[in-house]
């Protein structure tokens, strides 16, 4: 289960974002040693997650276990 960090991602992180990402509404994503932070760009907050629970996430976008109904 993620827990809600503050403050941000140090800004040594590389925080990569989504080419989609437009006028400063962007989730960025950042990995600071055993931790995976994901952050609102325009929030002080992020939710952190473990490696293993951000690999698990991503797996089960790219098998599509969160599209919505169409």
């Amino acid at each position: 289960m993620p827990r809600v960090t503050s403050p941000r991602p140090r800004r040594d992180l590389r925080l990569r974002t989504s080419s989609f990402c437009s006028d400063g509404d962007c989730v960025g994503v950042a990995i600071d040693g055993d931790e995976v932070r994901v952050v609102d760009t325009k929030s002080s907050e992020a939710l952190q997650f473990t490696p293993a629970e951000w690999t698990a996430f991503v797996a089960g976008v790219k098998a599509g276990e969160f599209d919505l109904p169409r």
